[in-house]
């Protein structure tokens, strides 16, 4: 039986609204060990580092409009740009970033489980 230890950590980051908590549940039942990293809510810019430090790093977006819709969100853009600060360094550093705005949750998951297939 695989250890799970040895399987790659997957961290995923993102604004709130960005498909975060499905795409972690959708790797999970695929058997991979993931965190969600809350990143968006620390000030500290390598926080997902600091914590986490996984090995690949995954990035989802979301524009404003498509966060607050999805998370029924009543929160000024402010907060939201002030998010996007907050996962500069993340971005910055992230294995994937995945727009997800016009993609379904699936499609997230088909275009992560296709890019873990081809990482080490």
């Amino acid at each position: 039986m695989d250890d799970p230890d040895s399987k790659p950590l997957i961290g995923i980051v993102g604004p709130c609204g960005s498909g975060k908590s499905s795409l972690l549940a959708g790797l999970e039942q695929k058997g991979y060990r993931c965190r969600h990293i809350a990143q968006e809510h620390s000030y500290v810019q390598n926080m997902w580092e600091r914590i986490t430090n996984p090995d690949v790093l995954i990035f989802l977006d979301a524009t404003f409009e498509v966060s607050t819709r999805r998370r029924r969100l009543n929160w000024a853009k402010a907060d939201y740009d002030e998010q996007l600060a907050r996962l500069t360094h993340a971005r910055q550093h992230a294995d994937l970033i995945i727009e997800t705005d016009l993609l379904s949750m699936e499609e997230v998951l088909a275009r992560t489980l296709e890019f873990l297939q081809h990482q080490p």
